[in-house]
Order: structure tokens, then sequence, then C-alpha cells
């Protein structure tokens, strides 16, 4: 019989905290390794690891370009997917990457992992480095967290490649990544979206009344975006429904919210950060919001609708063009937009209806154990 490879026992995730989405992507990782695997997980962010400059200029600076700027970061979202990976400024960019997270790899050095998962690009490009010189022994797989593949995401040689959807996956090959380690797992998201209570008691818990239609407005957990002016609009609506509006961690939002409601008291319900979004998605009609990778994969898993509002340029168009493909959503391109469309779902439920079943038929709630079947080298666990 030939020789079964052992498990890896100690799987270390990596993330950028440039958005949420990454972050939250391996913490969903980590959390079904260990409690559905038992193995010892770690999960670090590279920008804990990186000086402090170098820091608020891939992070913070991007939130700001993509809030302030989006035609902007639209431009070099084109130009970095067009740019190739041996060109001068391609170099120059990995160099200042890598002279800026020396420390990253000592913490690696420190866990001896098994196999390492990023589900972000720059420790994936990092540690294909690593490997070429003989520096790490582990196998290296990358997660894709969007519905659409970057230029900066392709990075050869690594152990497996964990595609969104069929057509990620065909633009992985067409990218020249090696078609047998490419595998199509969906988004990972925390296993509680798979095990959501019924609607009542989801409504319930959050103070809502499930006999009314309840919308959940989000703003991401910075946060983002004029969340009470989209409200203000909303509330201008003849008909009967409540609005969960999320702040965030968005403090001056919140309070705005906050006065916002207390003139429409019984209509919007605003709320800070969250740590339990899936009850609330739970109980919802439909969501209103940003369409990254992973809270559009969170609402596909319990079959919300979402009505993509004020996009980022890039990677989110992408995901809105996605859920719009599939009838699992829809577009407002402003205020205006957003008003006419929510009106149109309350006053057509049958409409709300099918996109709730095309978007529950796109879901994965499962995606995280599905890549760790293949990473765990179990795919029939």
């Amino acid at each position: 019989m030939p020789e079964v490879p052992a498990k890896p026992r100690r799987l270390l995730l990596l993330s950028v905290s440039a958005g949420a989405g990454h972050g939250r992507a391996a913490e969903a990782l980590r959390v079904t390794a260990q409690t559905r695997y038992g193995v010892e997980a770690l999960h670090l962010d590279v920008m804990d690891y990186v000086p402090a400059a170098f820091r608020a200029l891939y992070t913070d600076f991007y939130l700001r370009l993509v809030e302030k700027f989006p035609a902007l970061w639209a431009q070099l979202y084109r130009i970095t997917d067009e740019t190739p990976p041996d060109a001068a400024l391609a170099r120059l960019r990995r160099a200042v990457e890598r002279l800026n997270t020396r420390r990253l790899h000592e913490a690696i050095a420190a866990f001896a992992p098994d196999a390492i998962i990023c589900t972000h690009f720059l420790p994936a490009e990092l540690l294909a480095r690593a490997q070429s010189r003989g520096r790490l022994p582990c196998p290296v797989h990358v997660q894709v967290t969007d519905f659409d593949l970057h230029a900066l995401w392709v990075v050869p040689q690594l152990a497996g490649y964990f595609a969104a959807s069929d057509e990620v996956a065909l633009r992985m090959r067409a990218r020249g990544l090696a078609a047998e380690r490419i595998h199509v797992t969906g988004i990972p998201i925390m296993p509680a979206f798979a095990a959501v209570a019924d609607r009542a008691t989801c409504a319930a818990a959050a103070g809502l009344d499930p006999q009314r239609p309840i919308l959940l407005l989000m703003g991401g957990g910075a946060g983002v975006g004029a969340l009470d002016q989209a409200a203000a609009g909303l509330l201008r609506i003849p008909a009967d429904f409540q609005l969960v509006a999320l702040a965030g961690r968005n403090e001056a939002l919140l309070e705005r919210l906050n006065a916002l409601a207390a003139a429409h008291p019984g209509r919007l319900f605003p709320q800070g950060f969250t740590r339990t979004i899936e009850r609330l998605m739970g109980c919802a009609d439909l969501a209103i919001g940003k369409p990254g990778g992973l809270t559009t994969s969170e609402c596909l898993a319990l079959g919300l609708p979402l009505i993509v509002f004020a996009p980022i340029p890039g990677q989110e168009e992408r995901n809105c063009d996605y859920l719009l493909e599939n009838g699992a959503g829809l577009k407002a391109v402003d205020a205006i937009a957003l008003e006419y469309r929510v009106h149109l779902l309350l006053q057509q439920p049958q409409r709300l209806a099918r996109l709730r079943d095309n978007a529950r038929a796109l879901g994965r709630p499962d995606a995280a154990a599905a890549v760790l079947r293949q990473v765990l080298g179990d795919p029939a666990g």
C-alpha cells in the first residue's frame, strides 16, 4: 500500500487587516480546524509584524483611498492587475514588502506549522519566495476571498488554491496555475452561519417583530459609508418595516443613527459592532450594503438577498456582478435607486422570494470545512 502522509496537526492562518474580510476568513478556518478537526490552529495578522509606517500605508491608506477616492483606487486596481509579475514596479513592491515583514518569518518559525493557509496575497507571495529558497518546509495554500481573481493572487507553485466559484477557478487555470491544485470551495465563513436559529427566535433576541419585514443596513466592521443618510432615505419609504442599521465600531455614526431613531420609534434600530451578525442576518428579509467577499458569502449562506450600495471599484464590483448575474441581489447606483428598489421589493414579495431562493442555491455555508478537507488530506471527512 502507498504510504499515507500524516495529517497536519499544527495549522497556521495568515491574514492582512486591509479590510475585515481577510481576517474573518482566517478566523472561520481557525475555528473550524479546532472544533471540527481537533487541529492546533493559530491565526496571525501580518500587520502585527511590520513597522507602524508600513502598516499605516498598507491598511489605513487603503481604507481612506477606497472611501474618499474610489476612482483612483479603480485605476490602481486595474494597473496592478495588468502589471506583469517580472515588471520593475512589481519587483520593487515585493522587495519593500520583504524588508518590512522579517518579523513575520520569526513568528512562523516559532509556531513551526505543518501547513499554512493564506487569506491574503501578501503572505502567499512572501512564503512562496521563502519556499523557493528552501527556508520553509511546510505546504502553503491560498484562499481567494472574492468572486474575482486579481493578478496579485496568482502565486505559482503553492500547494493549493481555493476559489469562490467555478469562474474564479477557470481564471486561475487561465493564468497558469496548476489545475490539479485548484479547488472550488466557496469562501470560508464562521460555522455559526450553518446553524442559525429560526427567524422568530433571531428576531426576538434582537427585539424585533418577526411579523413585520426586517431590513438590515450594513456598513462593515468599521462602519464605512454614510449609513445615517441612507437610513434617513429608506425611512421615507411609505411602507411598514423595521430597519436595523449597523454602525460597526464607528461611534460617531452610531450617535447620529441613535438621534435619527429617536424620531422614528419602532422603525429604526441602530447597533454598534456585533459578534453575532448571523442572528441579525438570520431574521432579515433583505440586506443592504457593500458586497465584500465575506459579506456576500454570508448572505448567500443564509439565503439573504443583498441590495448592493456603493461598491468599492474592483473586487466589490466583481462580487456585485456575481450576485446580479445569478439573480441573488440588486444594485442601487445612488440613494434614489436604493429607495426605489427597496420599495419595489416590499411591494412585490414574490420577487423578493425569488431572490432569496437564488441566493440560497449559491450558498456554501460549509466552505471552511471544504478547504480544510483538502489541506488536512481528508477529502471524505
